[in-house]
C-alpha cells in the first residue's frame, strides 16, 4: 500500500482516514480513535496529508509535520462542493482528497505555537470586551426599571454607579443595591482583565521586530500588528497584496455575467476580527486626514469627497492591508508618504 495523498476528517474522538495513490485510486479507508491517530500516521511513509480548517487542525498539522509529512489545511467552504453524496465521515474525507487534488486549490497557513499564543490573547481579550459591553448594557437596563437612567458612555456608568448604589432617594431596595454592587464589582474585574491582556499584547509587540515594523504604518498599532502576525504569519501564502486584502474580505463582491461587470460592497470573507481592527484603524486616519497635506491624506480627502466617508475608510483599510503584505512578504521597511 503506497499512500500519496491522505485526508483526515478531524473530530473529537474518532477520525476518518482516506488515502489515495499517485493515480488517485483509493488505497486506504480507516476509522481510528484519537489515541491511535499518531500511531497510524507515524507508520505511514512520508506523504501529503490534508485536513479541513477546524478545531485542532493546526495542532495536528504541527504534529504530522514533525513526523516528516507535508501537511496542508483547506478552508471548509472549498471542500463542501466536492461532497458527492450524503454527509458522513468517509464522504467528507473523500471530498477533502478531491479538493486537494485541484491544482489551483488555496490552503490555510499552519500556525506555530507562538502564533496560537498571540491568537489566544486576542480572542480572550475580544471575549472580555464583549462581556464588558454586555455587563454595562445589563446595568443600564436593570437600573432603568427602577427609574434610574445613566448618561451615555461606559465611563459614565463607572462614575455614577457607586453613587447610585449609595443614594437612598431612588427606588433601589436593599436587595437591588446588593445586586448592583455585584454588577459593579464584576465590571471592575473585567476592566482589570482587559488591561492585563492589553499589557500582554504590548509585551509581545515590543519583543517582535516584525510587529514593530508594521506599527510604522499609519492606522496600525500593537493590536493590529500582533493580530496580523497571529493570523497571517509571514503572509507567504498570498501571491500579492490584493489576495491578502481579498482574504480579509476587503475587496468588492463581484456578480458579473455576459461581459458586464457588477461590483457591490465588500465580501466580508475571512478573518472578521482582523478586518474590524483594520477598519477602525483606517477610520482614525481618515478623521485626521484634514490636518495633513501628504499624498495619502490628499488621496483620502479626494475619495471622501467623491464617494463618502465610509467608502474612504474601507478603501484605506484595503490599502493598509496591501501595505502590510508588502512589509511581511518582502521584509521591507515602511516608507511614510510625503
Amino acid at each position: 500500500m503506497s499512500v500519496a495523498l491522505l485526508s483526515i476528517d478531524l473530530a473529537k474522538n474518532i477520525f476518518q482516514l482516506y488515502g489515495v495513490d499517485e493515480r488517485g485510486h483509493p488505497v486506504l479507508s480507516r476509522r481510528v480513535s484519537r489515541n491511535k491517530l499518531l500511531e497510524s500516521i507515524v507508520n505511514l511513509p512520508s506523504c501529503r496529508i490534508v485536513m479541513e480548517a477546524c478545531g485542532g487542525a493546526h495542532y495536528w498539522a504541527r504534529r504530522f509535520s514533525a513526523m516528516g509529512h507535508h501537511v496542508q489545511i483547506i478552508a471548509p467552504r472549498f471542500v463542501k462542493p466536492f461532497v458527492k453524496s450524503q454527509k458522513n465521515d468517509r464522504n467528507d474525507a473523500e471530498a477533502i482528497v478531491e479538493a486537494a487534488s485541484r491544482p489551483t486549490m488555496r490552503y490555510v497557513a499552519v500556525n506555530s505555537v507562538q502564533q496560537q499564543d498571540i491568537q489566544s490573547m486576542h480572542r480572550i481579550r475580544s471575549l472580555l470586551m464583549r462581556d464588558r459591553i454586555a455587563q454595562i448594557n445589563q446595568i443600564r437596563g436593570l437600573l432603568a426599571e427602577y427609574g434610574v437612567v445613566i448618561a451615555q458612555t461606559a465611563l459614565k456608568v463607572r462614575q455614577q454607579l457607586p453613587s447610585i448604589i449609595d443614594d437612598e432617594r431612588n427606588e433601589l431596595t436593599g436587595l437591588g443595591r446588593s445586586m448592583m454592587r455585584d454588577m459593579y464589582e464584576r465590571l471592575v474585574l473585567l476592566d482589570k482583565q482587559i488591561a492585563r491582556y492589553d499589557e500582554l499584547i504590548h509585551q509581545v509587540h515590543k519583543a517582535s521586530p516584525v510587529s514593530q515594523r508594521l506599527e510604522k504604518i499609519r492606522g496600525v498599532g500593537p493590536l493590529i500588528a500582533t493580530a496580523v502576525i497571529a493570523a497571517a504569519g509571514s503572509a507567504t501564502e498570498f501571491s500579492n497584496g490584493r489576495q491578502f486584502a481579498a482574504w480579509l474580505g476587503l475587496t468588492p463582491r463581484q456578480h458579473s455575467s455576459g461581459g458586464k461587470d457588477r461590483l457591490f460592497g465588500i465580501t466580508k470573507r475571512g478573518n472578521g476580527y482582523l478586518r474590524m481592527l483594520l477598519v477602525h484603524g483606517a477610520r482614525s486616519v481618515v478623521q485626521q486626514a484634514i490636518k495633513h497635506t501628504d499624498t495619502l491624506s490628499r488621496w483620502i480627502r479626494e475619495v471622501q469627497a467623491r464617494r463618502g466617508t465610509n467608502i474612504a475608510v474601507v478603501a484605506l483599510a484595503n490599502k493598509i492591508a496591501r501595505t502590510i503584505w508588502v512589509l511581511l512578504a518582502r521584509g521591507l521597511e515602511y516608507a511614510p508618504p510625503v
